[in-house]
């Protein structure tokens, strides 16, 4: 069973729009509302691959409500800690004529120290359940930026892999703390280097580097050109396919869910890779945010590559 954690979770919502014209009247075509955040896109992803998912974070107010309602995915079980502020909003209008796409990421109410500590005691009930642990995403107000490396180290004492897919300090304080598995970007890992990359030799060098210093599974994620993968058996490029997206935003999320499912199922590395990839891939051909269709899934994942390139 995969365990998901989304301190930061929302109210998803996608408008669908004719043209954005700025400074005028908006009319919205369509819109969709999902369960959103980061592990939770994970958390469905994952689920449609067939994996029991616990759902975790905080949700409060009326919108924390809705949000719970808005779980479809019969795998996903919301086991969410409940606070007094509410849910926040995130919107995604999507502009048909051109496909572009602009996003409005409200903050999250803050939290407070109890709702802290009440959040603990329930992760701590939920890890003997657990396979394997995925954290994603960004912290409310009133959450340490080093919070997940008290995650980290509780599931390290359980003897649980994590995998953590978070940016900037929350990242660079994660990784002092060795999960099993990181998916930083190319800007994200000058970050955790201190240094700028000018070549694609530089960035794989950087990525042995973190690798070599104590986390098992280092991916570089590399957009539509795939993703590197630095672990004990080589340093692999995966690439899927060429297609033309409808939607990326929560591919690196559908990545993510794919490897999750893999150490739950203690499949081969190369064997996680190929379904992340193709889980990515599949997800971008969708309009939804940690969503595929499954014919789409099975196609892509004939036409993966994974070359060890060192």
């Amino acid at each position: 069973m995969i365990l998901t954690v989304t301190m930061n979770s929302s109210i998803d919502k996608l408008y669908l729009m004719e043209s954005i014209q700025p400074e005028t009247v908006m009319r919205v075509k369509e819109v969709h509302n999902t369960a959103g955040g980061k592990g939770l896109n994970v958390s469905k992803v994952a689920a449609k691959l067939g994996e029991p998912v616990t759902a975790m974070g905080f949700i409060g107010g009326f919108n924390g409500q809705y949000l719970v309602s808005l779980i479809s995915e019969p795998l996903v079980r919301p086991a969410f800690t409940h606070v007094a502020g509410e849910t926040r909003c995130c919107i995604n209008c999507w502009d048909l004529s051109n496909g572009r796409s602009t996003e409005y990421l409200e903050p999250g109410e803050p939290v407070t120290q109890e709702d802290i500590g009440r959040f603990l005691a329930d992760f701590d009930a939920e890890l003997p359940k657990t396979d394997v642990v995925a954290i994603s995403g960004s912290v409310p107000k009133g959450v340490p930026e080093d919070f997940y490396c008290e995650l980290i180290r509780r599931c390290r004492a359980a003897g649980i892999p994590v995998l953590v897919d978070t940016s900037g300090n929350r990242l660079i304080a994660a990784v002092k703390e060795k999960p099993a598995f990181i998916k930083p970007n190319e800007d994200e890992i000058s970050q955790l280097t201190g240094r700028h990359f000018s070549s694609r030799e530089d960035t794989i060098g950087a990525l042995v580097e973190l690798h070599e210093g104590g986390i098992p599974y280092a991916v570089l994620s590399l957009g539509g050109d795939g993703a590197l993968l630095a672990c004990d058996e080589g340093v692999f490029h995966g690439k899927p396919p060429k297609i033309t997206p409808r939607n990326t935003v929560g591919c690196g999320d559908s990545m993510v869910a794919g490897f999750a499912v893999g150490f739950a199922r203690h499949l081969p590395i190369l064997d996680s890779f190929r379904m992340a990839l193709a889980v990515s891939a599949a997800n971008a051909l969708s309009i939804f945010t940690g969503d595929f269709d499954p014919a789409d899934y099975a196609r892509l994942s004939r036409e993966v590559s994974v070359e060890r390139i060192a």
